[in-house]
């Protein structure tokens, strides 16, 4: 019954990119997860692996402070997302004088682990306040 939150801010990824990566994840198993992070080809897997790595680790912590047992095969991905950060804008200069604008895109990325049980818990009682 333990659920954890990591989040990484102002990371210098695009979006567009890092939601490809964290809809391989999405509802898999946390270690499965990492396992698919480690080998995938995109560049933003290395901070959704450390992101996903952070939340296990808050993960064992908060069962620690509340004397839960927590087996880490148990945890599975139960939410992740990725919101758009600030834009960088930089100019670069063309021909005659003109500037061309670059803008250099970050993005918030947000990992949300649990146990089956807390999931279970929660579909039980919603059916019984019905």
């Amino acid at each position: 019954m333990v659920e954890s939150i990591a989040r990484v801010r102002h990371i210098r990824v695009t979006p567009q990119k890092a939601r490809r990566v964290v809809a391989l994840i999405k509802g898999k198993q946390a270690q499965e997860a990492l396992a698919i992070l480690k080998f995938a080809q995109q560049s933003a897997s290395e901070p959704i692996y450390k992101l996903v790595a952070s939340a296990i680790a808050n993960a064992r912590v908060k069962a620690d402070a509340a004397s839960e047992y927590l087996d880490e095969q148990d945890l599975y991905v139960k939410n992740a997302f990725v919101d758009e950060g600030t834009t960088l804008k930089r100019f670069q200069p063309r021909a005659q004088g003109r500037a061309f604008q670059i803008k250099k895109r970050t993005s918030h990325i947000t990992v949300v682990l649990a146990t089956p049980e807390l999931a279970e818990a929660g579909s039980n009682s919603k059916k019984a306040s019905k």
